[in-house]
């Protein structure tokens, strides 16, 4: 299958704009990616600010490097979940509770509000949704150490 023939630039607010085969300039495309955890390299579609797809790219292999680039660092923003690493303590077993952490981007105190912001994921990988809406990946609890394991399964 062909990738799809475009452009990506900034413009000058920061703005990714797409410029489509027919040479038409589209500012302001939102990269969405269809299975962010389980597949993030296939399936990212452009959306425009109107809210409908521009363009839909299987691979992201597929795309030159510059493309690749612009869309990698547009998707970082957008898909921020940091890694959890380290669980030191929660405020009690019951819900909402307020954990500290270790993550790949820092310490930090977030609060659970219900058990059902702790999801499975394919592969024994889980997803936590603090109180704010921030989203933290365990990808396998089984490497976390036996007191963060521990704290963890309290709650699963």
């Amino acid at each position: 299958m062909n990738a799809p023939v475009f452009e990506l630039e900034r413009d000058a607010f920061g703005q990714l704009v797409l410029i489509d085969a027919q040479g038409e300039r589209h500012p302001g495309v939102v990269p969405v990616r269809a299975f962010p955890l389980t597949a993030p390299d296939v399936g990212v579609s452009l959306l425009g600010s109107d809210g409908r797809e521009r363009i839909w790219i299987d691979r992201m292999d597929a795309l030159a490097p510059a493309q690749r680039a612009l869309l990698d660092a547009e998707l970082a923003v957008r898909d921020f979940a940091p890694t959890l690493q380290r669980l030191h303590a929660v405020s009690s077993f019951g819900v909402p509770s307020t954990w500290r952490v270790s993550t790949d981007r820092g310490d930090v105190s977030f609060v659970l509000k219900a058990e059902e912001d702790i999801r499975r994921l394919e592969g024994g990988a889980l997803l936590i949704t603090s109180a704010h809406g921030v989203q933290f990946r365990v990808p396998d609890p089984k490497v976390l150490d036996r007191a963060s394991r521990r704290l963890l399964e309290r709650f699963l």
